[in-house]
């Protein structure tokens, strides 16, 4: 394999699995991201709180011996029973009080004391931060919070004592180790729950989508209507329902164009051929004259030419549709154009006993247009006009400007189109009235061409009627192209 192979393969974007796997695992990472955090939280606050309430209570037990040491120092019996009762008679939560002199020799201590505690290690550990609980550990391993303070005794600010206060977390440390636990059982649990919680609801909110692309793969090109119902849709959906509709709409009706049109081509197309072959096949029947040679050879040259015709109004239709049709712009005197398709027009005009004018202002009217493609909409129009209006009738050519736009008006005293004829008049091959066009030679394009060079130009043409009044079609395009 080359490199260049290896790099355009690289460079085609992987897929990454599906969107209910997608979703799935980001719901379960999200809850089960959040669900920890929170755990940890309640975890840590309930840590601190446990703490924070020990030394409370440490607090206030050194706070009690020092009241008593600095307002009764004498008092032996209230002291004993602070620190070597009391501490007995709590069952689950034991704490442990010894007062030191001033030498560091023990006045009072709580029974068992020495038992439960490196009472070395316990001064050494409490003595780097007197006032400030520390947690330390009992000679059995159980968990202690510790705390020793210097206290003045009596009156005297010379004359101090140690006191030292020390109590069993043991019951705070297995509710801690009972809190951390659950949580993990509780993660552990969440971590197999989450994801099939998270699939329901994934698989809930792209139902929808799925039910879209059923409907989307039963659609074809010979079956343009099927179509989605938004109703019970999330709004997101719904609306991307009705735009898929929408789209849906659109093909169906430029499908149908297509069909009609290709339709038409054929109908249009083999006439003029099968009007050339019966000539033919008549013509080579038997011998003929010359003359007779030469008519059936000029019949065969109208069709011709009218197929001809047909054939480059296609194309110029065609390549006005694509997207890289381009005009040749420049500054064009409507005035002047609308001039010189009077000239072109009059003689035919006047052979049919109408009478052509034009009607243009004396300030110039000038905008930037494609000359060749401007003639050829406003020879189109004016020859439908002379065509449908009766002798002794006339055509009138206008132009004026309004702001950035200018119209160009074709107007005759003819038929008239009726009303339900005139929503379709720029559809391709529509005829109002088949037969008289099929004898006139016309292919029923030139109102199409008319709106497509009208499109290419960036505006549009719009057409009113009265029947038995006559017709006008004006023509709406911006004076300079943006």
């Amino acid at each position: 394999m080359s490199w260049k192979l290896k790099d355009k393969l690289a460079a085609v974007p992987q897929q990454t699995g599906t969107l209910a796997f997608q979703l799935t695992a980001g719901y379960a990472i999200v809850g089960l991201t959040l669900l920890f955090l929170v755990t940890a939280s309640l975890y840590v606050l309930l840590f601190k709180e446990l703490e924070k309430s020990t030394d409370l209570f440490l607090a206030d037990k050194l706070n009690v011996i020092r009241t008593m040491l600095r307002e009764r120092p004498n008092d032996v019996d209230a002291l004993r029973e602070e620190v070597e009762l009391e501490s007995a008679a709590r069952r689950y939560q034991h704490f442990y009080i010894r007062i030191l002199d001033q030498d560091g020799q023990p006045s009072l201590m709580t029974p068992d004391m020495a038992e439960q505690l490196d009472l070395t290690d316990f001064s050494v550990q409490t003595s780097s931060r007197p006032g400030r609980g520390i947690s330390i550990k009992g000679r059995a391993g159980q968990a202690f919070r510790a705390t020793e303070d210097r206290v003045p005794v009596g009156s005297s600010p010379t004359h101090t004592a140690t006191v030292q206060v020390a109590i069993d977390v043991s019951q705070e440390e297995e509710l801690l180790a009972r809190c951390r636990h659950w949580s993990w059982f509780i993660l552990l649990a969440t971590c197999a729950i989450f994801p099939i919680v998270g699939h329901q609801i994934t698989m809930h909110g792209i139902r929808p989508v799925e039910e879209m692309a059923t409907t989307a793969r039963h659609i074809s090109s010979s079956n343009l209507r099927e179509r989605i119902l938004p109703e019970g849709y999330p709004l997101e959906l719904a609306s991307l329902a009705g735009t898929f509709n929408e789209m849906l709409d659109r093909l169906e009706e430029s499908f149908d164009r297509i069909s009609r049109f290709s339709a038409d081509i054929a109908h249009e197309l083999r006439t003029p051929v099968n009007n050339i072959r019966g000539e033919a096949e008549v013509a080579l029947a038997r011998a003929r004259t010359i003359d007779e040679y030469r008519d059936v050879l000029g019949s065969c040259l109208e069709e011709a030419v009218r197929l001809s015709m047909l054939i480059s109004d296609l194309l110029f239709l065609a390549r006005a549709q694509s997207p890289l049709a381009h005009l040749s712009l420049e500054n064009v005197n409507v005035g002047v154009l609308l001039g010189s398709v009077r000239e072109y027009y009059e003689a035919s005009a006047a052979d049919s006993g109408i009478t052509l004018t034009t009607a243009v202002g004396n300030e110039p009217v000038v905008a930037e247009l494609d000359r060749g493609l401007l003639q050829r909409a406003v020879g189109n129009l004016v020859s439908n006009a002379v065509a449908h209006t009766p002798p002794g009738g006339s055509v009138t050519l206008g132009a004026e400007a309004h702001a950035s736009m200018i119209n160009i008006a074709v107007a005759d005293t003819g038929v008239g189109i009726p009303a339900e004829a005139l929503p379709h008049v720029f559809d391709r091959f529509y005829r109002v009235d088949s037969s008289r066009s099929q004898t006139s030679g016309g292919t029923g394009l030139g109102l199409a061409i008319v709106q497509s060079i009208m499109s290419l130009h960036g505006g549009n043409a719009e057409i009113t009627s009265q029947p038995g009044q006559g017709t006008c079609v004006t023509l709406h395009l911006p004076i300079a192209r943006k």
